[in-house]
């Protein structure tokens, strides 16, 4: 099957700027998008200092969705959100004035590739972090999500004022282009090895989930498992994730679906209906929905699992709150039914009063929508 490759490498046009991130993009686009894939053939999506973060959402959901191996090569600078404690990947227009409105939340990442196989799907990534992101990361980690292996490295900030080369990911791409791409964790090894001084005193990515280690983060490579704050798959340990992935990529929805529900109803069982390992396969229930093409039961879900988590206490502004609304009104949209958007439109309007997102409008866009189905026969 083939491969889906997403290149992006992003940094700020200003003062702002740490690192030359679109500098790599040369380098890598002289490799084969099959090397670039690791299989036979590939297509390449290249995003070279975009400008929304909607837009960069709008390539990686894209990416996500496409049947085959999924990698993401992630090259750029993270900052961190003072008011909410969330690390982002700084755009074009960045700045720290306005970093929660034009800045890429690294958790879009996590919840866009988190009901693909870890067998599937990696990020590559050569970050470079602000003092403030150092800290966080250094003590919470970068949580890229449970099914995704991760690799890389993230470097501290260097306290001078000439921009920083991406020299991990220059690396990756030099070995790259000899025509042949060993496996990620044997290409990682290689390429720290070829840049071992400068890589000093940076945290290291290597596993699933984006658990980092290194000098600031206990010295070891931890063994592969899910990252900060992530879901067990279910009570007995096992990981379905991937069964459910081929089964939608062999267009079998509801064979999956009854494969998330089964789990769901294990979790219910053994954590409660609230509960993170409950809610999580609601989430990959809703989503399963979407691929099915059923918009009604998506946005139904999805309004479910995010009144859920506003009412166990998580506060409007909380990273899943967000996801579960933003995504309940992506599939309202989509709903070429008067009757139902009508019937599920007063409680998205309800949540978007508690949730405005971090999209300007989102309210007003669901008030204006709602005006107009109403008006319709």
């Amino acid at each position: 099957m083939p491969g889906t490759v997403l290149l992006l490498a992003a940094s700020p046009l200003g003062r702002a700027r740490l690192v030359d991130a679109a500098g790599v993009l040369p380098v890598l686009a002289a490799v084969a998008p099959a090397v670039l894939s690791g299989t036979d053939t590939a297509n390449v999506v290249e995003l070279a200092d975009p400008l929304e973060p909607q837009a960069v959402l709008t390539r990686l959901r894209a990416a996500a969705a496409t049947p085959g191996p999924l990698t993401v090569y992630v090259t750029g600078q993270l900052h961190l959100d003072r008011r909410r404690h969330q690390p982002h990947l700084a755009l074009a227009r960045t700045t720290p004035a306005t970093l929660r409105y034009t800045a890429l939340p690294w958790h879009w990442i996590r919840e866009e590739l988190r009901l693909r196989s870890a067998a599937d799907t990696a990020l590559v990534v050569d970050l470079h972090a602000d003092a403030e992101a150092w800290r966080h990361i250094g003590e919470h980690g970068l949580d890229s999500g449970r099914t995704t292996a991760v690799y890389g490295r993230i470097a501290p900030p260097t306290g001078r004022r000439r921009l920083a080369e991406p020299a991990y990911m220059k690396t990756v791409a030099t070995l790259l282009r000899s025509g042949h791409r060993p496996p990620l964790e044997s290409l990682h090894q290689q390429a720290l090895a070829r840049i071992a001084e400068e890589a000093g005193g940076s945290l290291l990515l290597s596993g699933v989930g984006g658990v980092p280690w290194g000098p600031d983060a206990g010295g070891a490579p931890p063994a592969p498992a899910a990252g900060p704050g992530a879901v067990p798959a279910g009570p007995q340990g096992d990981d379905p994730h991937a069964g459910i992935a081929a089964a939608v990529r062999a267009g079998r929805h509801a064979e999956a679906d009854g494969l998330a529900a089964r789990q769901e109803a294990e979790a219910v069982r053994a954590y409660g209906a609230v509960s993170e390992h409950a809610l999580h396969w609601s989430e990959v229930r809703a989503d399963l929905a979407m691929f099915a093409g059923d918009a009604v039961r998506s946005c139904r879900m999805w309004l479910g699992v995010a009144e859920a988590r506003l009412a166990a206490g998580q506060a409007g502004d909380a990273p899943a709150v967000e996801a579960a609304v933003d995504r309940a009104h992506h599939q309202w949209t989509r709903i070429k039914d008067t009757a139902r958007a009508r019937e599920l439109g007063p409680a998205l309007a309800q949540l978007r009063l508690r949730v405005p997102g971090r999209r300007r409008g989102a309210l007003e866009n669901v008030q204006r929508q709602l005006r107009q189905l109403q008006g319709t026969p």
